[in-house]
């Protein structure tokens, strides 16, 4: 089993960062910040506009770790990526389904399965434990609703309609969203989703955790073989890393979304963390930033039993475990992708 390893967490808007031996050295003008060793690293986020050298740059691809740029307020740039380490013949096979739109829909139906059934347990865990504090029928009715649409999705051949399944219950999960909400409801409460740019601080910690899972399943995906931007529910965009949006629709209410809750209920974050644009725009401040990558490193080496394989891991393992999966489906290994069910 692959070991999770650190994640560098560049913040600083004016770093550099440059290879110096078998290192990252990050640098702030002639002052070196910081230097840490390539072969401890996983993953370099880097939320700098300076950039990286070549060097670094190159060194990162051949050795595998997951280089990703995005601006000082989160948003995605860049990742840099080598020479893909997988079987020519696995991305052939790729590709052949990704053009079939009833083979694609056999994989894609899986993935927003997945997405509902974890939606729903998200919902169910917060009436276990906060029974008195929660509006339980209410909640109760969504999670009743979300099982419901299990079979359907199950049983959908069409990707078109299969898209509207998923609009439908994102719906009904996303009207149940604030009542998951507990602390700091004057700061926190969630009307709605808004992006690009989002409006409030729930959807600002939304937007900021998609982003940072996104570039984790791209990464998870190109280390098993397959090509980040040829998905099966999401299709061909210039620039949109197609699969990894679909790997992680069904991680996302597990890894970002109860993630987002619990910084908002545990105070880890709170209204001062955010910088409130003139356009009305709302992003975190660089202390936030930091609060919210430090808590993610901690949740990403938490333990858990992977429901499918019945093996302890951390967390943050979960993205590319589930791509090999689907790189073992492809192969013809796997009769089916076996989605991450979660409860």
């Amino acid at each position: 089993m692959r070991k999770l390893l650190n994640t560098l967490f560049v913040l600083s808007e004016d770093s550099y960062l440059a290879l110096e031996g078998e290192t990252v050295t990050v640098l702030s003008g002639e002052e070196k910040r910081g230097q840490f060793p390539l072969h401890t690293l996983e993953n370099i986020l880097c939320f700098s506009y300076k950039g990286a050298s070549p060097a670094l740059m190159g060194k990162c691809a051949r050795d595998g770790v997951n280089l990703c740029f995005l601006t000082p307020k989160g948003k995605f740039l860049a990742r840099v990526s080598g020479e893909n380490p997988g079987n020519v013949l696995l991305r052939r096979t790729q590709y052949r389904i990704a053009d079939d739109e009833a083979q694609s829909c056999r994989i894609a139906r899986n993935f927003i399965f997945g997405k509902v059934y974890n939606s729903r347990w998200s919902i169910e865990r917060t009436c276990r434990d906060h029974a008195m504090r929660v509006d339980g029928e209410a909640l109760h009715r969504v999670s009743s609703a979300l099982a419901s649409a299990l079979p359907a999705i199950l049983e959908e051949t069409d990707l078109d309609s299969l898209r509207g399944l998923e609009g439908q219950t994102a719906a009904l999960y996303f009207g149940a969203f604030d009542g998951l909400i507990l602390n700091q409801r004057e700061t926190f409460s969630f009307t709605g989703r808004s992006r690009r740019p989002p409006m409030d601080a729930i959807n600002a910690l939304l937007s900021f955790a998609y982003t940072i899972l996104a570039g984790a399943c791209a990464g998870a995906l190109e280390s098993v073989g397959l090509d980040a931007y040829v998905g099966y529910l999401h299709r061909d965009r210039p620039g949109r890393s197609s699969l990894a949006l679909d790997l992680m629709e069904e991680l996302r209410p597990v890894l970002a979304d109860r993630f987002v809750i619990s910084l908002v209920n545990e105070r880890v974050v709170r209204a001062e963390h955010f910088d409130v644009q003139p356009s009305g725009a709302v992003w975190l401040s660089d202390e936030g930033r930091k609060r919210f990558l430090s808590a993610w490193q901690k949740r990403m080496a938490e333990p858990l039993s992977h429901p499918y394989l019945k093996e302890k891991m951390a967390w943050g393992l979960v993205p590319y475990v589930q791509a090999l999966l689907l790189a073992r489906h492809l192969r013809g290994d796997l009769e089916a992708y076996p989605p991450f069910l979660w409860k």
